[in-house]
């Protein structure tokens, strides 16, 4: 999701950690618990097996991870659309400027892949998307850190235009994050909590240069940005249009799943807008403190990212499930 300013409201770096429309008719009650355990028993553990064999091989793909997962369900829904290619007829979701910095559709291809050889045409991608970005953070622990309900469908149809209408740009303030986490069914817990996800992942300068060099137009800095962190990132992202250089979201932990987002955040040291946006609220600066236990912070997320990929899921028998991911069957 790193683009120019201009494209403030197309973009997302990160995490950002991703969701409806009407809680009760869209954050899908018709989701269950080991869903396979009867059509392809071995299903989670084929999927968390191949993800911790690849995670251990790339530490990135947690954050990778999390982060498409939110992107998927942020547009139509946990359908696994954003695992689509274009076509010469349409241009997927993959295209759209937030999602050009997504990484690691090759390593759901290859999970996929083992997954059909035991259970052809049985396990859906958006399910194999969901269960791997859990897998993928679990790798850290060596242990479960949530609940996924499967039964997710495949959607058929991915948009870029609605990549770039749906998924928050980083460069948002807080009444514009809200509305577009309520517009998907979430909360205002919801939002901070699954922002915590910025303890794992990269930034890249252009998502968060304004705010160095160009804040208000005059050539300022955002003066809600820590200073001694503002001159730190000053000497990594070297102008506005540098679109290459990434720094890490938590300048402290960067590859462990922790509750140190919320420490930095609350020093002032969250890298984007939409980081510090968080403090400008009293009820979200109120869960931001109270997210620094690590306790409360791995509940708060068992809960929210369990609505987030309840999100417009397709089931029963709409979509379909694909013989491979990108591309429809």
């Amino acid at each position: 999701m790193m683009v120019m300013r201009s494209d403030r409201h197309s973009l997302i770096l990160g995490c950002v950690l991703g969701f409806l429309v009407l809680l009760g008719g869209c954050h899908g009650g018709s989701l269950n618990k080991n869903f396979y355990r009867k059509s392809c028993p071995l299903a989670e553990e084929i999927v968390r097996n191949a993800t911790w064999r690849h995670v251990a091989a790339n530490i990135a793909l947690p954050a990778r991870f999390l982060r498409m997962h939110f992107h998927d369900c942020f547009v139509r829904g946990c359908d696994g659309s954003v695992l689509l290619n274009s076509t010469k007829n349409n241009t997927a979701e993959k295209e759209a400027i937030p999602n050009l910095t997504l990484a690691g559709f090759d390593v759901i291809d290859d999970i996929k892949a083992e997954v059909e050889k035991k259970c052809p045409g049985v396990v859906s991608c958006a399910d194999i998307l969901a269960l791997a970005a859990r897998d993928s953070v679990s790798f850290q622990f060596k242990r479960s850190m949530w609940k996924v309900l499967t039964g997710r469908r495949d959607g058929t149809v991915s948009l870029a235009s609605e990549a770039l209408a749906n998924i928050p740009s980083p460069f948002l303030n807080f009444t514009a994050l809200q509305q577009n986490f309520a517009n998907k069914g979430l909360s205002v817990r919801d939002l901070v909590v699954l922002s915590g996800a910025h303890t794992i992942g990269v930034g890249h300068c252009n998502a968060f240069s304004v705010r160095l060099y160009n804040f208000t137009g005059k050539g300022d800095q955002d003066p809600s940005l820590n200073s001694t962190y503002a001159a730190s990132l000053k000497n990594q992202c070297k102008n506005l249009t540098d679109n290459t250089t990434f720094v890490p979201m938590d300048p402290i932990t960067p590859l462990s799943f922790d509750t140190r987002y919320f420490t930095v955040l609350r020093q002032r040291r969250g890298l984007f807008e939409s980081d510090a946006a968080l403090l400008t609220n009293p009820n979200s600066a109120s869960i931001t403190q109270e997210m620094l236990n690590s306790r409360r912070f791995f509940k708060s997320f068992r809960t929210s990212i369990k609505r987030m990929g309840a999100i417009s899921v397709l089931t029963g028998k709409s979509g379909e499930i694909r013989k491979v991911c990108s591309k429809i069957n």
